[in-house]
């Protein structure tokens, strides 16, 4: 159905009934001799075509559908905005011909289509038998057809063709909550113990945490088999002092202190007997604290050599040590033949 001509029918509807007054007085012509076309003369005139000019206003499609009181020249307005031709359809404006003429010039009478049912035309007219009536009439009288939503209006859309914009639904958010966190907050929280379980998932640059380890691990294991063999090496050049009676001697070094006599009164055996004792020993002097740390650190010394890997670090510095004085003999050999 022609959109403009819908808006037309259902203000056409809406007057179904209506009779022309005494003298040929029209409500339609009245407005029209008002607002289209000054004049008392459309008072009485014939109402068809002043009754569509009416409607249009009313729909607010008259620049589509044309405000006219002849016939005719309502038809050329179509031709000549490229909206006229013989195809009937609901909504289109008919104009007919009761004398059997197909010009323009010969039109006599105007409606709109309502219903096409074949070759019959059922049709509302103003104007026929004086009232505003429904009519069937036969597509044989018919001159031609205009159609409004084929009339191009500049800078306007045809009534009726709008897009209907769909409401967006709009989800509940409860007034007093708080936003969801964003991405980045995520990835930049400063827990450390989220931290810990994002880190697999961290920037490329950046290693895993068992990659981390793995490295530490292999180092801490470096750290330990070259200081097994630097301790072996160190054992073989440092002797044990020998304490006097009553004096113990130290040698100078990172973990140690001058060597200082004991007192009178404190003995190495007093000093073995409080690092055995499980009960808290009365303050001893510095002297005898320093030297308890001594006795310490020469402990671990002999943990170290009952140690396997200590072991054969030692047997290699042994086997080391007894190649050096048969190297040297044959190369003193060797220069006396020369």
């Amino acid at each position: 159905m022609d959109p403009v001509g819908q808006k037309l029918l259902q203000i056409a509807k809406s007057q179904l009934g209506y009779a022309e007054k005494s003298g040929g007085y029209t409500k339609y012509g009245d407005w029209y001799g008002k607002h289209v076309d000054k004049g008392s003369y459309y008072k009485t005139a014939p109402w068809c075509d002043m009754f569509l000019a009416w409607a249009a206003d009313k729909a607010g499609v008259e620049d589509w559908a044309g405000q006219f009181a002849s016939t005719p020249e309502h038809a050329l307005w179509f031709q000549k905005h490229h909206a006229w031709g013989h195809k009937p359809e609901p909504g289109a404006i008919v104009f007919f011909s009761f004398s059997g003429s197909k010009s323009i010039g010969g039109i006599e009478h105007v409606g709109i289509v309502e219903k096409v049912d074949g070759h019959t035309l059922h049709t509302i007219e103003a104007n026929h038998n004086d009232q505003l009536l429904r009519v069937t009439r036969d597509i044989g009288q018919v001159v031609g057809f205009g159609y409004p939503a084929k009339v191009k209006v500049k800078g306007k859309q045809i009534p009726g063709t709008e897009r209907k914009v769909e409401k967006t639904e709009q989800k509940y958010v409860p007034r007093h909550s708080a936003p969801p966190p964003s991405v980045t907050s995520l990835v930049t929280d400063s827990d450390p113990a989220t931290n810990i379980a994002r880190t697999s998932h961290s920037t490329p640059d950046r290693p895993s945490p068992l990659i981390e380890q793995g490295a530490a691990l292999t180092g801490l294991l470096a750290v330990v088999v070259f200081g097994t063999a630097a301790l072996a090496i160190a054992k073989s050049k440092v002797k044990v002092p020998v304490p006097s009676s009553g004096v113990q001697l130290r040698k100078r070094g990172r973990h140690h202190r001058v060597p200082v006599e004991l007192p009178a009164d404190v003995t190495v055996t007093h000093l073995d007997e409080a690092d055995a004792s499980t009960a808290v020993m009365p303050a001893l002097t510095a002297t005898a604290a320093a030297h308890a740390e001594d006795r310490e650190f020469w402990g671990k010394i002999a943990e170290l050599e009952e140690d396997a890997e200590l072991a054969f670090w030692d047997s290699l510095h042994s086997v080391a040590a007894d190649t050096r004085p048969m190297a040297a003999s044959s190369r003193s050999g060797t220069s006396r033949g020369r």
